[in-house]
């Protein structure tokens, strides 16, 4: 058999156990490439010929993993964002298109603000992926990336230093910013926002194999959102602000718990999916500011 007719397979495969139809053909792709080690224009060039001898045995392997509905990129152990690879494993969130929106936010305002963006926190920062995207566009600022967590630290330090930049963050084992330093300029968090209740109805790719807390929010999926809101209204330099990523159907519930807390909405960007997923918002600049 030719490595084409291997892949067609396995795609087939993977649908009947459960992988959504759209995805099949990329991922059987995917884990052809992780398994022989070569990159697309490799891969492309030979799926016509005949699969190497060791090659069946290793992806019925990593083929029996996905049936089982682990994601693929626990199976290959990183997975891209922000044009970065990103090492992943079970201690951390997989990082996902729509979270790059922080990444932008976090830019944007950045590149608003006169004199510059001086100390950013990553809140949560799991992977790392939304501090490392910041600390390579963002040379002269200061990052500091904050999670419970010491394993997910311990990820998100290896990635900072597969981008060369692990020494120009601070990383601080704590609940959100408790124990942080100073004041910060910006608050980028992307907490759990899950309903307790909605945990066992996630896809098995999430409910199965990601850090469950990471993703449950409590009864109504916002308990962590009000403690990153009370934190920023308490901890923002004045006119500071806090980007916030939320779950399906949450903005308008963050956006009205930001304004009693004197936080602003500045404004609020969808995703691909045109839902409402990240919130900007602005401590007030002085007490009489509405």
């Amino acid at each position: 058999m030719t490595l084409a007719e291997h892949v067609a397979e396995a795609a087939q495969r993977l649908g009947a156990s459960g992988v959504p139809a759209e995805a099949v053909g990329t991922e059987a792709a995917a884990l052809a490439r992780h398994v022989l080690g070569w990159n697309r224009e490799a891969y492309l060039c030979r799926l016509r010929d005949p699969a190497p001898a060791a090659f069946n045995g290793r992806y019925a392997a990593v083929l029996d993993r996905r049936a089982r509905r682990e994601p693929v990129s626990s199976i290959v152990g990183e997975r891209e964002f922000w044009g970065l690879r990103f090492e992943v494993s079970p201690a951390v969130l997989t990082p996902r298109p729509e979270t790059e929106l922080l990444v932008e936010e976090t830019l944007r305002l950045a590149a608003d603000r006169a004199g510059g963006t001086h100390h950013v926190v990553d809140a949560g920062t799991g992977s790392g992926c939304v501090a490392v995207a910041l600390a390579g566009a963002l040379p002269a600022a200061r990052i500091t990336a904050t999670d419970i967590s010491a394993d997910a630290l311990a990820v998100a330090r290896r990635n900072a230093q597969r981008h060369g930049v692990r020494q120009r963050i601070t990383w601080v084992r704590t609940t959100w910013l408790a124990g942080v330093a100073g004041a910060p300029d910006v608050i980028v968090a992307n907490p759990p926002y899950i309903r307790d209740d909605d945990l066992d109805r996630l896809a098995p790719e999430v409910r199965d194999f990601e850090p469950r807390i990471a993703l449950a929010g409590g009864p109504d999926g916002l308990d962590a959102v009000r403690t990153l809101l009370r934190t920023a209204a308490e901890r923002l330099t004045p006119g500071g602000h806090l980007v916030l990523e939320v779950g399906a159907g949450q903005a308008a519930a963050c956006a009205a718990a930001g304004r009693r807390r004197r936080l602003a909405v500045v404004r609020i960007r969808r995703d691909l999916q045109e839902i409402e997923r990240v919130l900007v918002l602005r401590r007030a600049q002085t007490p009489s500011e509405p």
